[in-house]
């Protein structure tokens, strides 16, 4: 098994960064696999509703020219997915935004191969703001029909400049909590997984005639 962590901060080695590997180590001695792809500095393009993506049916999204769809075949195959932002007033960072809009969609439209994959979003914050990006990062999760795990408080790690978080003992052990709560959740769909409930067609109702 593998988990794919997404770093949407521009700051590579950062407080995001921080958050995401002490998640990850927690995995890591679970023997579950440990990957960091740093999309934050990525001239990442958002989404152009063109639609092309359900059309093609290919998995890859039509805009080649920012290196998304490298990314993408790296999500694709995880079995589980960890969401790492910042928070820019107040929500997800700009780049990042870019990205999941664009991953969640292709997604979709290529049958929603992020459903039943495990996930969960941690948050980087100075003071406040970091509960409404937490919650924005969630909404792709949940709409994806993911399986989400949790902590024994929302995943939010607190710090100014970078290597703050590291004094954050509070947030840290949430960060360790949840990593190993995710670890659990994987190897408990692994053993689960052909019980599965079967994918439903989407309703789409629309009230405006």
């Amino acid at each position: 098994m593998k988990v794919v962590a997404i770093n949407g901060s521009p700051r590579k080695n950062g407080n995001t960064w921080f958050a995401l590997q002490t998640v990850g180590d927690m995995l890591v001695a679970e023997g579950i696999d440990f990957e960091i792809i740093h999309v934050g500095l990525k001239p990442v393009h958002g989404c152009v509703a063109c639609r092309k993506c359900f059309d093609n049916k290919n998995n890859k999204c039509s805009i080649n020219s920012d290196g998304f769809n490298d990314f993408l075949a790296v999500v694709r195959e995880a079995d589980g997915i960890i969401l790492g932002s910042p928070v820019y007033y107040s929500g997800i960072a700009g780049t990042m935004k870019c990205f999941l809009d664009r991953l969640f969609y292709v997604s979709g439209a290529n049958g929603g191969w992020m459903r039943h994959k495990v996930g969960a979003s941690v948050v980087a914050v100075r003071r406040s703001g970091g509960s409404a990006t937490w919650n924005a990062l969630n909404y792709y999760l949940t709409i994806s029909e993911m399986l989400v795990a949790s902590s024994n408080y929302w995943n939010i790690i607190h710090g100014a400049k970078s290597g703050d978080a590291e004094q954050d003992t509070e947030g840290i052990q949430i960060m360790q909590i949840l990593g190993a709560n995710m670890a659990w959740l994987l190897k408990t769909r692994q053993e689960n997984i052909d019980s599965a409930p079967t994918k439903r067609d989407k309703i789409f109702l629309n009230f405006v005639r």
